[in-house]
């Protein structure tokens, strides 16, 4: 179900997940062979980052689909979101091991900022959808 909030929300971060696979996280100069090279540091430069970046990118998008089953749905979305913050914490981590030289930070970080935020508000939307079906149930 497309029309709802959630989905929005998901769809939002599994793009931006997407999106951090080809734009770089941080870039700059390392030193080849005495030699300055510029290198950016993506998902897909390190395989684990790379895996992570896709559970969560795949997980949102068929977690979206999962709208018949709330309560899956609500907590597929939570995981996601600790999946995501590992995420970025890998980014870091794979920044102190992967650093030899200059390197500053690229706008596009915030991308994979983001996609916790999404990931939090699309389980907040699902709890909300889930409170008031039962509100309604409630009533009848």
């Amino acid at each position: 179900m497309i029309q709802r909030l959630q989905s929005l929300w998901l769809l939002l971060a599994s793009l931006c997940a997407f999106m951090t696979l080809k734009l770089p996280f941080f870039s700059g100069n390392i030193l080849v062979n005495n030699a300055k090279v510029f290198s950016q540091f993506t998902a897909m430069s390190y395989m684990l980052l790379m895996i992570l970046t896709v559970i969560v990118a795949a997980g949102s998008l068929v977690t979206i689909f999962l709208y018949k089953n709330r309560g899956l749905q609500w907590k597929v979305a939570l995981v996601l979101f600790v999946f995501s913050l590992l995420n970025i914490i890998m980014f870091y981590v794979a920044k102190g091991a992967y650093v030899a030289g200059e390197w500053t930070y690229n706008l596009s970080c915030l991308i994979a900022i983001a996609i916790p935020i999404f990931l939090l508000m699309a389980a907040r939307a699902i709890y909300k959808d889930e409170k008031l079906v039962k509100s309604v149930d409630r009533l009848r």
